[in-house]
């Protein structure tokens, strides 16, 4: 007998998953990295959003730590605040975007008695920014994210706040940290193939689907 809706928690990633990301991270990284270049940290190079979407749904260390790790962990944490804040410009001035139909699947859900948790590698000002922009307060019931978690991987982060939230869970995200969640602690997943996952993350994902609209539906399968 399959479980009823209000005794599920479903834990949600936001870039990939909800936010279509690139649209304010790709400007912003490109800002930024002038000023690397104009502080001859970096010499002049070319980006596609397809190669920086790479680094979507990293904690800003794991992406800076991959992109120049080389750099003292100093200037990391600054011009990652550099690119943060220029996310937040973007956002606040209506550049950024959910998914199309993603609002609507998240009030469905909602409405039929799921519990919505946001579980995000994102900052905390990041967070802030995109509920207050996109009143997500309205569909999640509680919001976590790595920056409250320091030093902690995303799955470390599931393992300190799962016990709040009694009964079945379901993992639901577009890269391999959000599968290493279900595979570490056996629980149902699903793999979002349109978010930034490169090929062979979502491999141990429980159910794929190729747009958010499909998430409804998806979780009735698997679970």
């Amino acid at each position: 007998m399959k479980s009823k809706p209000e005794s599920i928690t479903l834990f949600l990633d936001y870039d990939g998953t909800l936010h279509d990301c690139i649209r304010i991270y790709a400007p912003a990284f490109r800002k930024v990295y002038q000023e690397l270049i104009a502080a001859g940290i970096a010499q002049p190079a070319a980006f596609s959003d397809q190669a920086l979407s790479r680094w979507l749904g990293l904690s800003v260390k794991e992406m800076w730590d991959d992109f120049m790790p080389e750099l003292p962990q100093a200037r990391k944490e600054f011009y990652g605040m550099r690119i943060g804040a220029e996310m937040f410009r973007l956002t606040s001035t209506g550049h950024a975007a959910l998914y199309p139909g993603a609002a609507d699947t998240l009030r469905k859900l909602k409405a039929q008695g799921y519990r919505l948790v946001f579980l995000s590698n994102c900052q905390r000002s990041y967070l802030e920014t995109h509920r207050s922009a996109f009143h997500l307060t309205q569909y999640f019931s509680d919001f976590f994210c790595a920056e409250d978690f320091p030093g902690d991987s995303k799955w470390e982060i599931y393992r300190t706040v799962s016990s709040h939230f009694p009964g079945q869970h379901v993992i639901i995200g577009d890269r391999k940290q959000d599968m290493e969640i279900a595979q570490r602690f056996g629980l149902p997943s699903i793999g979002c193939t349109y978010g930034y996952g490169a090929p062979g993350e979502l491999d141990s994902a429980s159910l794929l689907i190729s747009d958010v609209v499909a998430l409804e539906s998806a979780i009735t399968h698997v679970i």
